[in-house]
């Protein structure tokens, strides 16, 4: 229970700031001599992150049922299902050949290192002023794509889309808005498919829902410590996280 616990945590609080949670659920165990999780716990854990997330933004999910008398509703409902496309095409077609990545935590830290590359490059980026209402075709289909990127371990899937927004003019705290509502999608579709065949296979124990209730509260916890810095910092701090992290772990693995 103890360590599903870990896991939990691990993944509640990196799968939101973006530092990359399929990164850490690899590189902690190679650092620390124990064996990871599989590819379905891990998306197991994806429900509790789904939770924290869901709840996080409820308002905003609840408003897009009233899509056909709303106009704002229907925008964003249509740039999540264009924005969600990329990775659902990418997954499906090279899931087989993304999984075998997870297995060399030396390209995982060589990832991540890029992930702050890219984060280095977004503070380049002019600070926006735009609003997730205001998105365009283009701007999901830029963030969607961002967004398959990040299938690969290493690679933040917060931190891409993020990136990838703001790139597109939205301003901070919105692009976290945009970029956390497309997750949720994502990580629905990826936890409620694995974790079907996790049940199937007989692999499903209770500990399991330990580490789901601690990602579900870390997560929480998560988003509102990002949205609360980004007005100020920016994602600064991460870019230089996943540097020096990614070059201590491909050193040390």
């Amino acid at each position: 229970m103890l360590t599903a616990a870990l896991w939990g945590l691990i993944q509640g609080l990196t799968e939101f700031l973006p530092i990359s949670s399929s990164g850490h659920l690899v590189l902690v165990p190679a650092l620390l001599g124990m064996d990871e999780p599989d590819l379905a716990t891990t998306a197991v854990l994806h429900l509790g992150t789904l939770a924290a997330v869901v709840w996080f933004y409820r308002r905003d999910l609840m408003n897009l049922v009233h899509f056909r008398t709303d106009p704002g509703a229907r925008r964003i409902l249509w740039l999540l299902v264009l924005g969600t496309l990329p990775a659902a095409i990418i997954g499906v077609l090279f899931h087989t050949k993304i999984e075998i990545l997870f297995s060399d935590p030396w390209i995982v830290a060589v990832l991540l290192i890029g992930t702050g590359v890219i984060l280095s490059a977004g503070l380049l980026v002019p600070r926006g002023t735009r609003r997730v209402e205001e998105g365009r075709t283009g701007d999901a289909l830029v963030v969607g794509w961002a967004q398959a990127l990040a299938l690969l371990p290493g690679i933040s899937r917060s931190g891409m889309t993020m990136t990838a927004a703001m790139a597109q003019g939205f301003e901070r705290v919105e692009a976290a808005r945009f970029a956390f509502l497309m997750a949720v999608p994502a990580i629905a579709g990826a936890g409620t498919l694995e974790g079907i065949d996790l049940v199937r296979s007989g692999g499903f124990e209770p500990a399991l829902l330990a580490g789901v209730l601690t990602a579900a509260v870390s997560g929480y916890l998560a988003i509102s410590f990002l949205v609360r810095l980004l007005g100020r910092a920016g994602l600064a701090p991460f870019a230089i996280y996943c540097l020096v992290v990614g070059s201590l772990a491909w050193w040390l693995v």
